[in-house]
Protein backbone atom coordinates (compact mmCIF):
# COMPACT_ATOMS: atom_id res chain seq x y z
CA UNK A 1 0.00 0.00 0.00
CA UNK A 2 1.33 3.64 -0.69
CA UNK A 3 1.49 5.84 2.09
CA UNK A 4 -0.65 8.96 1.30
CA UNK A 5 1.88 12.12 1.33
CA UNK A 6 1.33 14.43 4.57
CA UNK A 7 1.12 18.04 3.47
CA UNK A 8 3.46 20.51 5.12
CA UNK A 9 3.20 24.30 5.14
CA UNK A 10 5.50 24.46 2.52
CA UNK A 11 3.01 23.11 0.04
CA UNK A 12 0.07 25.12 1.20
CA UNK A 13 2.52 28.07 0.57
CA UNK A 14 3.61 26.42 -2.72
CA UNK A 15 -0.61 26.62 -3.78
CA UNK A 16 -1.45 29.60 -2.51
CA UNK A 17 1.37 31.64 -3.89
CA UNK A 18 2.74 33.10 -0.81
CA UNK A 19 5.77 33.10 1.22
CA UNK A 20 5.92 30.38 4.16
CA UNK A 21 6.11 32.91 6.99
CA UNK A 22 2.59 34.33 5.66
CA UNK A 23 0.81 31.27 5.37
CA UNK A 24 1.93 30.52 9.07
CA UNK A 25 0.38 33.54 10.56
CA UNK A 26 -2.43 33.16 8.34
CA UNK A 27 -2.98 29.78 9.37
CA UNK A 28 -2.93 31.10 13.28
CA UNK A 29 -5.32 34.13 12.39
CA UNK A 30 -2.92 36.67 13.16
CA UNK A 31 -2.66 39.96 12.31
CA UNK A 32 -1.11 42.05 9.32
CA UNK A 33 -2.47 39.45 6.75
CA UNK A 34 -4.63 40.62 4.37
CA UNK A 35 -8.21 39.23 3.54
CA UNK A 36 -6.71 38.04 0.65
CA UNK A 37 -4.50 36.10 1.77
CA UNK A 38 -6.41 34.62 4.41
CA UNK A 39 -8.65 33.38 1.95
CA UNK A 40 -6.08 32.29 -0.31
CA UNK A 41 -4.25 30.53 2.36
CA UNK A 42 -7.76 28.69 3.73
CA UNK A 43 -8.30 27.66 0.26
CA UNK A 44 -5.22 26.12 -0.37
CA UNK A 45 -5.02 24.29 3.37
CA UNK A 46 -8.83 23.01 3.01
CA UNK A 47 -7.61 21.22 -0.82
CA UNK A 48 -4.43 20.09 1.22
CA UNK A 49 -6.21 18.93 3.89
CA UNK A 50 -3.68 20.50 5.64
CA UNK A 51 -4.41 21.73 9.59
CA UNK A 52 -1.83 24.02 12.07
CA UNK A 53 -0.69 23.08 14.81
CA UNK A 54 -3.52 24.41 17.64
CA UNK A 55 -1.26 27.41 20.19
CA UNK A 56 -3.37 25.90 23.10
CA UNK A 57 -2.46 22.48 22.62
CA UNK A 58 0.63 21.46 24.82
CA UNK A 59 3.21 19.18 23.85
CA UNK A 60 2.39 15.35 24.35
CA UNK A 61 5.01 14.28 27.05
CA UNK A 62 6.85 17.37 27.89
CA UNK A 63 7.01 19.34 30.69
CA UNK A 64 8.65 22.79 30.51
CA UNK A 65 7.19 24.41 27.53
CA UNK A 66 10.40 26.36 26.32
CA UNK A 67 12.36 25.59 22.97
CA UNK A 68 15.78 26.00 22.16
CA UNK A 69 17.43 27.92 19.37
CA UNK A 70 20.94 26.83 19.05
CA UNK A 71 22.80 29.02 16.15
CA UNK A 72 26.57 29.44 15.78
CA UNK A 73 26.47 32.82 16.08
CA UNK A 74 23.39 35.05 16.82
CA UNK A 75 24.49 38.53 15.16
CA UNK A 76 24.86 37.31 11.69
CA UNK A 77 22.19 38.12 9.31
CA UNK A 78 21.14 35.00 8.59
CA UNK A 79 20.70 33.40 11.73
CA UNK A 80 19.19 36.32 13.08
CA UNK A 81 16.67 36.57 10.15
CA UNK A 82 16.21 32.80 10.88
CA UNK A 83 15.42 32.95 14.72
CA UNK A 84 12.94 35.64 14.28
CA UNK A 85 11.16 34.06 11.61
CA UNK A 86 11.39 30.94 14.20
CA UNK A 87 10.36 32.49 17.64
CA UNK A 88 6.94 33.87 16.06
CA UNK A 89 5.98 30.28 15.14
CA UNK A 90 6.96 29.02 18.77
CA UNK A 91 5.52 32.05 20.70
CA UNK A 92 2.15 31.30 18.39
CA UNK A 93 1.90 27.69 19.35
CA UNK A 94 2.33 28.53 23.06
CA UNK A 95 6.00 27.60 23.08
CA UNK A 96 8.73 30.01 25.34
CA UNK A 97 11.96 29.64 23.33
CA UNK A 98 15.47 29.84 24.92
CA UNK A 99 18.30 30.99 22.43
CA UNK A 100 21.57 29.43 22.25
CA UNK A 101 24.38 30.87 20.61
CA UNK A 102 27.59 29.22 19.92
CA UNK A 103 29.79 32.07 19.24
CA UNK A 104 31.58 30.48 16.80
CA UNK A 105 33.45 28.32 19.67
CA UNK A 106 33.83 24.82 19.38
CA UNK A 107 34.61 24.77 23.51
CA UNK A 108 30.79 26.44 23.66
CA UNK A 109 29.70 23.69 21.07
CA UNK A 110 31.21 20.74 23.36
CA UNK A 111 29.96 21.87 26.81
CA UNK A 112 26.44 21.85 25.12
CA UNK A 113 25.96 18.71 23.35
CA UNK A 114 28.40 17.04 26.12
CA UNK A 115 25.31 17.91 28.71
CA UNK A 116 22.11 17.39 26.51
CA UNK A 117 20.65 15.44 29.84
CA UNK A 118 20.92 19.19 31.03
CA UNK A 119 19.30 20.75 28.15
CA UNK A 120 16.37 17.97 28.40
CA UNK A 121 15.52 19.69 31.77
CA UNK A 122 15.67 22.94 30.33
CA UNK A 123 14.05 22.44 27.02
CA UNK A 124 11.40 19.88 25.07
CA UNK A 125 12.77 20.48 21.99
CA UNK A 126 15.43 21.65 19.94
CA UNK A 127 16.20 23.65 16.47
CA UNK A 128 19.55 23.75 15.00
CA UNK A 129 20.32 26.43 12.88
CA UNK A 130 23.13 25.07 10.38
CA UNK A 131 25.13 23.20 13.44
CA UNK A 132 28.22 21.37 12.20
CA UNK A 133 27.72 18.32 14.78
CA UNK A 134 30.19 15.04 14.92
CA UNK A 135 28.41 12.02 13.91
CA UNK A 136 28.51 11.50 17.85
CA UNK A 137 27.10 14.43 18.43
CA UNK A 138 23.97 13.66 16.04
CA UNK A 139 23.63 10.55 17.63
CA UNK A 140 23.09 11.75 21.25
CA UNK A 141 21.20 14.18 19.98
CA UNK A 142 18.90 12.14 18.39
CA UNK A 143 19.03 9.49 21.34
CA UNK A 144 18.31 12.31 23.92
CA UNK A 145 14.48 12.13 23.77
CA UNK A 146 14.37 16.06 22.93
CA UNK A 147 12.32 16.63 19.77
CA UNK A 148 15.12 17.99 17.15
CA UNK A 149 14.49 19.87 13.75
CA UNK A 150 16.96 21.62 11.92
CA UNK A 151 17.80 24.80 9.19
CA UNK A 152 20.50 23.72 6.67
CA UNK A 153 21.89 20.08 7.92
CA UNK A 154 21.40 17.14 5.81
CA UNK A 155 21.35 13.65 6.19
CA UNK A 156 20.71 13.78 10.22
CA UNK A 157 18.08 11.70 11.51
CA UNK A 158 15.32 14.88 11.98
CA UNK A 159 12.98 17.00 9.96
CA UNK A 160 15.48 19.63 8.22
CA UNK A 161 14.59 22.90 5.94
CA UNK A 162 17.31 24.44 3.72
CA UNK A 163 18.31 24.87 0.68
CA UNK A 164 20.21 23.03 -2.42
CA UNK A 165 23.62 25.01 -1.55
CA UNK A 166 25.49 23.09 -4.19
CA UNK A 167 22.74 24.43 -6.47
CA UNK A 168 22.89 27.68 -5.35
CA UNK A 169 26.69 28.17 -6.13
CA UNK A 170 26.47 26.55 -9.02
CA UNK A 171 23.65 29.28 -10.21
CA UNK A 172 26.20 31.99 -9.13
CA UNK A 173 29.38 30.32 -10.98
CA UNK A 174 27.47 29.83 -14.23
CA UNK A 175 26.27 32.97 -14.25
CA UNK A 176 29.47 34.23 -14.30
CA UNK A 177 30.82 31.51 -16.84
CA UNK A 178 27.85 32.77 -19.11
CA UNK A 179 29.48 36.45 -18.72
CA UNK A 180 32.39 35.23 -20.53
CA UNK A 181 34.31 34.82 -17.33
CA UNK A 182 36.85 31.93 -17.16
CA UNK A 183 39.31 32.84 -14.70
CA UNK A 184 36.97 32.84 -11.61
CA UNK A 185 38.23 32.97 -7.85
CA UNK A 186 35.76 31.80 -5.25
CA UNK A 187 35.84 33.13 -1.43
CA UNK A 188 35.11 29.83 0.32
CA UNK A 189 33.79 30.18 3.62
CA UNK A 190 36.16 27.47 5.50
CA UNK A 191 36.12 29.02 8.93
CA UNK A 192 38.83 30.23 10.47
CA UNK A 193 38.12 30.79 14.00
CA UNK A 194 36.09 27.32 14.91
CA UNK A 195 32.92 28.34 13.80
CA UNK A 196 30.76 25.21 13.37
CA UNK A 197 28.62 26.65 10.28
CA UNK A 198 27.79 24.14 7.46
CA UNK A 199 27.05 25.29 4.09
CA UNK A 200 30.66 26.28 2.84
CA UNK A 201 31.86 22.40 1.59
CA UNK A 202 28.39 22.36 -0.59
CA UNK A 203 29.08 25.82 -2.00
CA UNK A 204 32.85 24.91 -3.30
CA UNK A 205 31.33 21.78 -4.90
CA UNK A 206 28.80 23.92 -7.07
CA UNK A 207 31.20 26.40 -7.88
CA UNK A 208 33.70 23.28 -9.09
CA UNK A 209 30.56 21.68 -10.83
CA UNK A 210 30.06 24.85 -12.49
CA UNK A 211 33.53 25.13 -13.61
CA UNK A 212 33.27 21.23 -15.00
CA UNK A 213 30.29 21.96 -16.84
CA UNK A 214 32.55 24.32 -19.04
CA UNK A 215 35.95 21.89 -18.95
CA UNK A 216 37.22 24.15 -16.61
CA UNK A 217 39.31 23.35 -13.20
CA UNK A 218 39.69 25.00 -9.86
CA UNK A 219 42.97 26.80 -9.65
CA UNK A 220 44.07 26.04 -6.00
CA UNK A 221 45.29 29.42 -6.07
CA UNK A 222 41.90 31.33 -6.28
CA UNK A 223 40.57 29.32 -3.70
CA UNK A 224 40.38 31.62 -0.64
CA UNK A 225 39.62 30.46 2.47
CA UNK A 226 37.30 33.29 4.23
CA UNK A 227 35.08 33.65 7.23
CA UNK A 228 31.58 34.57 6.51
CA UNK A 229 31.45 38.01 7.46
CA UNK A 230 32.38 41.07 5.72
CA UNK A 231 35.77 41.38 7.82
CA UNK A 232 36.56 38.10 6.26
CA UNK A 233 35.82 38.87 2.70
CA UNK A 234 37.73 41.79 2.83
CA UNK A 235 40.97 40.05 4.34
CA UNK A 236 40.47 37.35 1.83
CA UNK A 237 39.81 39.68 -1.01
CA UNK A 238 43.00 41.82 -0.15
CA UNK A 239 44.90 38.83 0.01
CA UNK A 240 43.49 38.05 -3.68
CA UNK A 241 44.87 41.59 -4.14
CA UNK A 242 48.40 41.55 -2.84
CA UNK A 243 49.58 37.89 -3.64
CA UNK A 244 47.90 36.18 -6.32
CA UNK A 245 46.93 37.02 -9.99
CA UNK A 246 43.78 39.27 -10.29
CA UNK A 247 40.91 37.12 -11.59
CA UNK A 248 38.21 38.70 -13.97
CA UNK A 249 35.40 37.81 -11.31
CA UNK A 250 34.72 36.65 -7.82
CA UNK A 251 32.27 34.26 -6.42
CA UNK A 252 31.96 35.15 -2.73
CA UNK A 253 30.13 32.16 -1.00
CA UNK A 254 27.69 34.49 0.95
CA UNK A 255 26.87 38.29 0.72
CA UNK A 256 28.44 39.60 3.97
CA UNK A 257 31.79 38.05 2.27
CA UNK A 258 30.58 39.76 -0.81
CA UNK A 259 30.97 43.38 1.03
CA UNK A 260 33.88 42.66 1.97
CA UNK A 261 35.43 41.94 -0.93
CA UNK A 262 33.79 45.20 -2.81
CA UNK A 263 35.51 47.20 0.63
CA UNK A 264 38.41 45.71 -0.19
CA UNK A 265 38.53 46.25 -3.87
CA UNK A 266 37.70 50.10 -3.07
CA UNK A 267 40.43 50.65 -1.37
CA UNK A 268 42.57 49.46 -3.75
CA UNK A 269 41.11 51.63 -6.35
CA UNK A 270 39.25 48.39 -7.85
CA UNK A 271 35.68 48.52 -8.63
CA UNK A 272 32.86 45.96 -9.54
CA UNK A 273 32.19 45.49 -12.52
CA UNK A 274 34.72 47.68 -14.38
CA UNK A 275 37.62 45.56 -12.66
CA UNK A 276 36.26 42.58 -11.11
CA UNK A 277 32.79 40.54 -11.45
CA UNK A 278 31.34 39.80 -7.91
CA UNK A 279 28.67 37.70 -6.77
CA UNK A 280 27.13 36.57 -3.53
CA UNK A 281 24.56 34.23 -2.05
CA UNK A 282 21.71 35.12 0.17
CA UNK A 283 19.97 38.58 -0.78
CA UNK A 284 20.88 40.16 2.01
CA UNK A 285 19.13 43.41 2.41
CA UNK A 286 22.04 45.20 1.82
CA UNK A 287 22.70 43.73 -1.47
CA UNK A 288 19.65 45.81 -2.91
CA UNK A 289 21.53 48.97 -1.93
CA UNK A 290 25.14 48.11 -3.06
CA UNK A 291 23.63 46.68 -6.71
CA UNK A 292 25.20 43.40 -5.79
CA UNK A 293 24.44 40.69 -8.15
CA UNK A 294 23.13 37.69 -5.78
CA UNK A 295 21.61 33.77 -5.20
CA UNK A 296 18.31 34.76 -2.95
CA UNK A 297 17.58 31.81 -0.67
CA UNK A 298 14.11 32.63 2.08
CA UNK A 299 15.91 32.93 4.96
CA UNK A 300 12.95 33.90 7.13
CA UNK A 301 10.80 31.05 5.68
CA UNK A 302 13.68 28.48 6.51
CA UNK A 303 12.54 29.43 9.91
CA UNK A 304 9.36 29.26 10.23
CA UNK A 305 9.02 26.25 8.35
CA UNK A 306 11.66 24.30 10.59
CA UNK A 307 9.89 25.71 13.62
CA UNK A 308 6.29 24.54 12.21
CA UNK A 309 7.68 21.11 11.68
CA UNK A 310 9.21 20.92 15.35
CA UNK A 311 5.89 22.34 16.68
CA UNK A 312 3.92 19.76 14.87
CA UNK A 313 6.82 16.89 16.29
CA UNK A 314 6.01 18.14 19.54
CA UNK A 315 2.11 18.28 19.54
CA UNK A 316 1.92 14.95 17.91
CA UNK A 317 4.37 13.14 19.12
CA UNK A 318 2.83 9.80 18.81
CA UNK A 319 2.21 10.35 15.29
CA UNK A 320 4.39 7.81 13.19
CA UNK A 321 5.86 9.98 10.38
CA UNK A 322 9.34 9.39 9.11
CA UNK A 323 11.84 12.61 9.42
CA UNK A 324 11.95 14.74 6.40
CA UNK A 325 14.17 17.24 4.28
CA UNK A 326 13.09 19.66 2.46
CA UNK A 327 14.78 22.38 -0.37
CA UNK A 328 13.30 25.15 -0.93
CA UNK A 329 13.73 27.34 -4.38
CA UNK A 330 17.06 29.89 -4.83
CA UNK A 331 17.04 32.53 -7.46
CA UNK A 332 19.43 34.13 -9.55
CA UNK A 333 19.47 37.98 -8.40
CA UNK A 334 21.22 40.31 -11.51
CA UNK A 335 22.80 43.54 -10.51
CA UNK A 336 25.37 45.82 -10.77
CA UNK A 337 28.42 44.21 -9.93
CA UNK A 338 28.61 41.67 -12.84
CA UNK A 339 29.00 42.27 -16.37
CA UNK A 340 29.91 40.77 -19.35
CA UNK A 341 33.76 39.94 -19.53
CA UNK A 342 35.04 42.43 -22.38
Amino acid sequence: MVKAHRATIQDVAVLSGLSICTVSRALRNLPNVSEKAQVKVADAAAKLGYKASSAAARLAGGSTGSIAIIAPTATAWFFAQAVEAAEEVFGDSGFDTVLISLRGKASVKRKIFGDLLGLSQRVDGVLLLNVDLSESEVSLLAASGLAVASVGMTSVPWDNVGIDDELAAWQATSHLLGLGHWDLAVLSGRETQENSVLTSSDRLKGFGRALKDHHLTVHPDLVISSDSTIDGGSKAMNELIAHRSLPTAVFADCDEAAFGALMAMREHGLAAPKNVSVIGIDDHPMSWFLGLSTVAQPVADQGAFAANLLVDRLQNADAPNEPSNHFLDTKLIERKTTRRQR
